[in-house]
């Protein structure tokens, strides 16, 4: 492997030409691969409130599981952001041994981590249900379910890890194909598996976890094929003190923002758990929409990150000012498209998931609340990432954990003590969007003039 910045190959040149095409080029498969894979998810939610033998229970035991499959993975997660924040940056350095040396750093902690998270999932399972006030119809389920998607969680480490390091070169068309292939493969398995064997929940759990093992065989395939700086090496796995320091430092802020974040959702998720099984069903029912808007933010926030890492690695403040404002249009422009497409056509799209009218009542409620809004939120996620690509990663963290953890908790805990109902719950969304990031979006304008001005770098 050489050195110096003409041994550097990317997919993408994010250091020079017109951004907003390259923004775009790189945002729009990482958003559907993304969506397709929440898609394939869903069917999950579809089959079983179509076709499982108490089709209300399958459809809240698979999402209740929601919050708690983020709070326990998404600790590493950021550390993968992490990853592509430092691999970015040596690129756009002109260190080609460094972001080979990081890129192996990474891959090791995605193994570990994984393995770690799978008898984590096991043991806490039932207690972190039941804490959850899980109705007593659907906690069988929902343990079950847990129990079951645990045993993928290195499957879920190990592509996460790697469609990162990807992403590093601009690369968002693999992992967009390996999406697709799993997801079709856990459409069909739901088919079978729900359908034919009567699994239930059980079956949508195992059809998961055996289409996150593809996906996962399919992009270390990728990586290890790669012929740029990125490509994977087994005999290299290792941990370099260096590396994993500088992903730590970007990585654990991000991810225990992440985790903050799932833990308050998993508060809310407890008291909308007390206003029963239709309530959560019709939730989970939502909650698929939520997450197709939500992909279009986490694509944009994951083409700020990269394309601000490696601008800033290379001294391009202006192009760091662009990618911002660019990410940040764009993403409220079409995540407000499609939110506001499902608003519009919500007894329709609620249909598709349940016939149970009281599940209907409660999807139709909750998508109004947070679909028309939710573009809001873009404020802090673009904002955050754009902090963590010149290395300001506590900050953003700081500021979300007080924007929605704690204000959600004093929200649960008062506000819908003295005024309670499913449709006051819900609007702790909207109300912590716009507290969070008016102060995230705040920091991000100070800290850039510091950061700008200064010639050392913060990573």
């Amino acid at each position: 492997m050489g050195s110096g910045k003409g041994s550097i190959r990317r997919t993408m040149d994010m250091l020079n030409g017109p951004l907003l095409g390259k923004i775009l080029i790189f945002a729009l498969p990482l958003a559907l691969s993304s969506i397709l894979q929440q898609l394939f998810n869903s069917v999950d939610v579809a089959v079983v409130g179509h076709f499982a033998a108490d089709s209300a229970a399958a459809t809240a035991a698979v999402g209740c599981n929601g919050p708690v499959i983020n709070l326990i993975i998404n600790l590493f997660v950021g550390v993968s952001v992490g990853a592509n924040v430092v691999i970015s940056s040596y690129i756009g350095e002109g260190s080609p041994e460094k972001a080979n040396r990081a890129v192996h750093s990474a891959m090791t902690v995605a193994l570990i981590s994984g393995i770690f998270l799978l008898f984590l999932g096991l043991a806490v399972s039932k207690p972190v249900l039941e804490l959850m006030n899980t109705p007593e119809g659907v906690l069988p389920y929902a343990v079950q379910y847990l129990r079951i998607y645990s045993l993928g969680m290195p499957f879920v480490m190990l592509y996460n890890f790697g469609a990162a390091i990807l992403r590093c070169i601009g690369d968002t068309k693999r992992p967009l194909f390996c999406l697709v292939v799993s997801g079709v493969l856990n459409a069909g398995l739901n088919m079978i598996f729900v359908i034919a064997f009567h699994l239930d929940v059980a079956g949508v759990a195992i059809a998961t976890v055996i289409s996150n093992a593809v996906s996962t065989a399919m992009i270390l395939f990728f990586l290890l094929r790669e012929k740029s700086e990125v490509r994977l090496e087994i005999r290299k796995l290792s941990l370099s003190p260096q590396d994993i320091a500088r992903i730590l430092k970007i990585g654990i802020p991000a991810g225990l923002q992440s985790m903050v974040f799932s833990f308050s959702n998993v508060i809310i998720q407890s008291v909308l758990n007390g206003f029963g099984t239709a309530a959560v069903a019709g939730s989970a029912v939502s909650l698929n929409y939520e997450n197709f808007s939500y992909f279009i933010i986490a694509a944009f926030t994951q083409a700020t990150v990269t394309f601000t890492s490696q601008n800033y690695g290379a001294g391009k403040y202006d192009r760091c000012r662009r990618v911002f404002t660019l990410c940040a249009v764009l993403c409220v422009i079409l995540t407000a498209c499609m939110s506001w497409t499902f608003v519009l056509g919500r007894t329709f799209f609620a249909s598709l998931f349940t016939r149970d009218s009281e599940v209907m009542k409660y999807a139709l409620i909750r998508m109004v609340f947070i679909l028309s809004l939710n573009f809001l939120s873009t404020s802090y996620e673009v904002g955050g990432a754009a902090l963590r690509g010149i290395g300001y990663s506590m900050t953003p963290a700081m500021l979300t954990v007080f924007g929605t953890c704690i204000f959600r908790l004093f929200w649960a805990y008062t506000i819908c003590r003295f005024w309670p109902g499913f449709e006051m719950l819900l609007a702790v969304y909207p109300i912590s969007w716009v507290i969070t990031g008016g102060a995230v979006l705040a920091a991000y304008f100070i800290l850039r003039k510091k950061a700008f001005s200064s010639s050392v770098h913060t990573l």
